[in-house]
């Protein structure tokens, strides 16, 4: 890793949120900004936003929590309702923190949480930005190729490293020379975690059930969209193989204040892939500079 993106000093504390045990990083002073990590198989929130965290946290309290069911906080979440559930323990661990609002960034899962929050209670965000977010038109195609890759990693012969490797090197970034081993290691490790296996938080809905749950996870379903008033970036990998590219416009026609950006040459890790572009706008766009 170079050093543009090196770590600050962080602190880390678990906070009891609804019962269960929620994880956070996190450094800088300023306004909050809470980052919500991608679901993919061991997945983290500091892995995550690992080339964005010192830029960022030189402007804004940057809280970095793992997300339930991943990294150090409570295996396990409601599979009927996984976006609900996920924005319900961030809502509440805003309660813990004592803040009545933040800035918030979603990568993936992460924005899908953070796009739940805001549709059920606007007034706890100040400003968001949301990377490739899952749940955009996802009842009007069948899952791309890379969502079915991270939907199937535990089923079947379940994990694997070779498993994990294919779907982060062919699916989630544009570049696969730019995700050294040593992080193919480091995810495959977590996503093995005895607690993980029993209940991986992110899986293909199934059941009587199934049909609602999948209706329910697509956001252009929801009629909300259209009068959220919370002022929001969106940004998306041209070559994003998870989530389909479509939906950044999906969203920019339905949204009241809504900004659009197609990075090219990117898959899903904006930013990741795009470190130094992510980090700039959105660092203006939280500030207010559009």
């Amino acid at each position: 890793m170079t050093m543009p993106y090196a770590l600050p000093v962080m602190q880390e504390t678990t906070y009891d949120v609804n019962g269960k045990k929620i994880f956070v990083a996190e450094a800088g002073d300023g306004p909050a900004l809470l980052l919500l990590h991608g679901g993919g198989p061991g997945a983290s929130g500091v892995s995550n936003y690992v080339r964005n965290i010192g830029a960022l946290a030189k402007e804004y309290r940057v809280i970095v929590p793992d997300l339930p069911g991943y990294g150090r906080s409570t295996k396990g979440i409601d599979g009927s309702d996984p976006f609900g559930y996920l924005a319900d323990h961030i809502r509440g661990l805003l309660d813990e923190l004592g803040l009545d609002k933040a800035h918030m960034v979603g990568n993936s899962y992460g924005a899908a949480c953070a796009l739940r929050l805001a549709l059920d209670t606007p007034g706890r965000l100040d400003r968001m930005v949301l990377m490739g977010p899952g749940g955009v038109g996802t009842t009007r195609a069948l899952p791309t190729a890379g969502l079915n890759s991270l939907l199937d990693y535990y089923r079947g012969e379940g994990p694997s490293r070779l498993k994990l490797e294919k779907f982060i090197r062919n699916y989630l970034v544009f570049n696969a020379a730019d995700i050294p081993d040593s992080a193919i290691e480091e995810r495959y490790r977590a996503s093995i975690d005895p607690e993980v296996v029993a209940a991986p938080p992110l899986t293909r809905p199934s059941g009587p059930g199934a049909p609602r749950t999948v209706w329910r996870m697509d956001f252009t379903r929801d009629p909300r969209l259209k009068r959220l008033p919370v002022p929001t970036l969106v940004m998306w990998g041209a070559a994003d193989k998870v989530n389909r590219p479509s939906g950044g416009r999906m969203l920019a026609d339905r949204m009241p204040d809504c900004d659009l950006y197609v990075a090219a040459n990117t898959g899903h890790w904006v930013q990741f892939e795009r470190a130094e572009l992510f980090n700039r706008m959105c660092a203006d766009f939280l500030a207010g500079h559009r």
